[in-house]
Formats: C-alpha cells, sequence, structure tokens
C-alpha cells in the first residue's frame, strides 16, 4: 500500500490547494450566515469529492483494471494521456491567471486598486448573500464542475482501483484521500465556528495571500500530477 499512497500525494495536494475554492470559501465565511453556511459549504465539498471517488473507483472495479495477464487494458493509458494532457493544460492556465493577477496589482498605485486586482471573480461577488442550500450546492458544483479537481479524483479513484492491495486497503486509501481533500476547507470552517467575528481579518488576509501566491505551487503541482500520468501512459502504451 506504500506505493500507492506515494503516487495519491501530489493528486491529493492537487486538490488541497484548489484556489478557487478556498477563495469561495472565504467569501461564504464572510456573508451574513457565515456559520451555517460555511459548515453546508463544507458538507457540499465534501460530498462532491467522495461521491465522485466512490462512482469512480466502483466504476473501475467493474471494469477490472487488474485482468489475470497482468497488462491493463489499453483505454486505461489512454485515459491516462487524455487526463495528464488536462493537467498540463489546467497548470498552464492557472499560472497564466495568477501571473495575470499580479501584473494588476503591481500596476495599482492605491490600496483600494490593490483590493480591486485581487478580488474574487465577478459570478462570486453573490455568494455572500447565499443561504445554507445553495452554499451546499456551491461546495458540490465547485468541485464535480471544476474539470481540475474532478480530474484528481478520477486519477485518485484510477490509482487506488488498478492498485494490487485488498478491499480494505482500498477503502483506507479512499478514506485518507478524502480527509485530506477536504482539510483546506474544514479548518477554516472549524476557525471561523471558533472564533467568530475576530476571524474575518485572518480570512480577508487569507483571501489576499491566495490571490497573490498560490497559482505559482498550484501550477507546478498539475504539472508535475500531469507528467506523472504522461509517463505512465507512455510507459502502457510502449509496452
Amino acid at each position: 500500500m506504500g506505493p500507492l499512497v506515494v503516487e495519491l500525494i501530489p493528486t491529493a495536494l492537487g486538490i488541497v490547494l484548489s484556489p478557487l475554492a478556498i477563495m469561495a470559501l472565504v467569501a461564504v465565511l464572510l456573508s451574513r450566515l457565515a456559520r451555517v453556511n460555511g459548515i453546508a459549504y463544507l458538507i457540499g465539498w465534501a460530498i462532491g469529492l467522495g461521491g465522485l471517488l466512490v462512482l469512480f473507483i466502483w466504476i473501475f472495479q467493474l471494469l477490472d483494471l487488474r485482468p489475470h495477464s497482468g497488462t491493463p487494458p489499453a483505454w486505461v493509458a489512454v485515459v491516462r494521456l487524455i487526463l495528464g494532457v488536462l493537467f498540463v493544460c489546467g497548470a498552464i492556465w492557472v499560472y497564466r491567471k495568477g501571473a495575470g493577477r499580479i501584473r494588476r496589482m503591481a500596476a495599482a498605485s492605491t490600496p483600494k486598486e490593490v483590493a480591486r486586482a485581487a478580488t474574487l471573480p465577478g459570478w462570486l461577488q453573490s455568494v455572500s448573500t447565499f443561504k445554507p442550500l445553495r452554499s451546499l450546492l456551491l461546495g458540490v458544483g465547485l468541485f464535480v464542475l471544476n474539470p481540475v479537481d474532478a480530474s484528481c479524483a478520477i486519477v485518485a479513484a484510477l490509482d487506488i482501483a488498478q492498485a494490487d492491495i485488498t478491499a480494505t486497503e482500498a477503502a483506507l486509501a479512499a478514506i485518507g484521500f478524502w480527509t485530506v481533500g477536504i482539510l483546506p476547507i474544514a479548518v477554516p470552517v472549524i476557525w471561523m465556528l471558533v472564533a467568530g467575528a475576530k476571524a474575518q481579518p485572518t480570512l480577508d488576509a487569507l483571501r489576499t495571500w491566495i490571490a497573490g501566491h498560490t497559482h505559482v505551487l498550484n501550477a507546478a503541482l498539475l504539472l508535475v500530477i500531469g507528467v506523472l500520468q504522461l509517463q505512465k501512459a507512455a510507459s502502457a502504451l510502449i509496452s
């Protein structure tokens, strides 16, 4: 099981450093119903990650990725190839988008302009008026409909289903991956519940820091995940 855990680490970190999800969470925690909305958003994110992970583990197990011949089906390599390309393109997009934000912040001449440059995407501005159900749906949607986060879950499911481990070990690996994936949402929500209004300055600082710094690390992780998938695909196609 050790090699599987090592394989899952970069994929899990790709979810942990999802900037849009964390920035949306900050907006939720600054909303009118911050506490209940934060819990609802966390539940939604957990459902999105857990549901997608379990669904694809089940699908891949039905497809029998560990045939007696020891050689996975050819389509597995094609799936990894497509996901690898998606991650590499995602890395380029994340880096360029973050670099553009940094340039706008550097060009700003007043604190107000800096804040505007580091602000949330326009469609997230309405989050402050959300009620718990919409916050829950936002959490689900931001995971399931985000191609990068969803692909990380699919890659993890593929690795778990293909690993030569017992059903119990597969379940433990999935639970561990799910737990790591919800930590970046769970920690700020717990902080809000504990600190209350005192958490707002920290949340504002967190949003600004994410806007200015996470794109490089996030892009690097996505690039690593993509290259690993491309390498696995190439090895399978050549052999």
